[in-house]
């Protein structure tokens, strides 16, 4: 649907990602293993549902697979929110901050597509 030339979703969630990772590996060096899986998995794939949606096979396609990826982001926000409150763990502000300005984006890209769609659909009848 989209290539991924100046695409602003696509290279944040990349950048996100790698973030993701390191933060995981800090994680995983303090021994904390099942946060820094959940983390991994579910930051990791808010843009592989992106890139998935890049290649859609129709409005529809594209608007589920950027909403799975919302969902991922929500999830990676939960677990975010988990380290930066649990004493024993690394706190990490600034991917919070980073994964709220992709959360923002995605719902925009949701809800403008949503609207696109509807005045076709309008258009056409």
């Amino acid at each position: 649907m989209q290539s991924n030339k100046n695409n602003i979703i696509f290279d944040l969630t990349i950048e996100f990602a790698l973030d993701i990772i390191q933060f995981a590996e800090e994680l995983q060096n303090k021994g904390k293993y099942i946060i820094a899986n959940q983390l991994l998995k579910s930051g990791t794939s808010i843009g592989a549902n992106v890139k998935e949606a890049q290649n859609a096979e129709s409005t529809e396609d594209f608007i589920h697979k950027m909403k799975v990826a919302a969902k991922e982001a929500e999830e990676t926000e939960y677990w975010l929110l988990l380290c930066n409150t649990a004493k024993s763990y690394p706190n990490n502000k600034c991917l919070s901050e980073k994964l709220t300005s992709i959360i923002k984006i995605l719902s925009k890209i949701i809800g403008s597509t949503k609207r696109k769609q509807k005045k076709q659909i309008e258009f056409s009848n």
